[in-house]
């Protein structure tokens, strides 16, 4: 079984004791990925210091901004989400009012999304952050391999879709 050992290429994520053995978990990639996620995301929500605000509802903004009245199931296609999860993320930002949703003419049953003039605002300041977040990530992965990491992510997320 696999221990975290300071020292010994593997640091233990930051809420696990030290000590404790991960098993099998320790050379899993999905596992580890995970991990990463995990950490990314808090990284993020310190960052902004809206811990509520999190990378999945920039990223809700970000192609909201990028595709102004996309629907739902566009959307939730686009950012890899079940509108399971997707509908509830909307309802909140809908009640923070930075998104509208109006019904589309020609399909009663599908929404147009859109940002208000508060939803532009917050994915400014939000934007800031996710630059300063990855010039992190960036320095993390190292400039001379992050097109390769990257085709790596691409590469799992073809794979398993």
């Amino acid at each position: 079984m696999s221990e975290f050992h300071a020292g010994a290429g593997h640091e233990p994520p930051l809420d696990r004791p030290e000590g404790v053995r991960l098993g099998a978990l320790d050379e899993q990639v999905g596992f580890t990925l995970r991990l990463a996620q995990e950490a990314s995301f808090a990284a993020f929500a310190r960052r902004t210091g809206e811990a509520s605000l999190r990378p999945g509802r920039f990223a809700i903004l970000v192609l909201i901004d990028a595709n102004p009245g996309i629907s739902q199931t566009e959307l939730s296609a686009a950012a890899g989400r079940d509108k399971s999860t997707l509908t509830p993320a909307l309802a909140d930002l809908e009640g923070r009012g930075l998104v509208e949703r109006r019904r589309v003419p020609k399909d009663r049953r599908s929404y147009a999304l859109t940002l208000t003039d508060a939803g532009r605002k917050v994915l400014r300041t939000l934007s800031e952050h996710a630059a300063a977040h990855d010039r992190q990530l960036d320095a993390l992965v190292g400039e001379e391999n992050k097109a390769a990491f990257l085709a790596t992510l691409r590469r799992i997320i073809a794979g398993l879709s």
